[in-house]
């Protein structure tokens, strides 16, 4: 093989090497976890949040009657 040839193919290996990677799609799944877990976590402080209001809402009734 010719110094030329030898450049070619190990050229033609790094271009190959760069689109096998999957670098960028490994980046994208921890992304899209994080932020459905983020969301999960808004829902659930919501949801919580609110009954837990609720029954603030209702001791306070409560003691005030006393």
């Amino acid at each position: 093989m010719t110094p030329s040839m030898v450049s070619i193919l190990a050229y033609v290996a790094g271009i190959r090497e760069r689109f096998a990677t999957e670098k960028g799609a490994t980046a994208t799944e921890y992304s899209l976890l994080v932020a459905f877990i983020a969301l999960l976590i808004i829902v659930g402080v919501t949801a919580f949040g609110g009954a837990l209001n609720t029954w603030f809402t209702n001791l306070g009734t409560t003691v005030g009657g006393w």
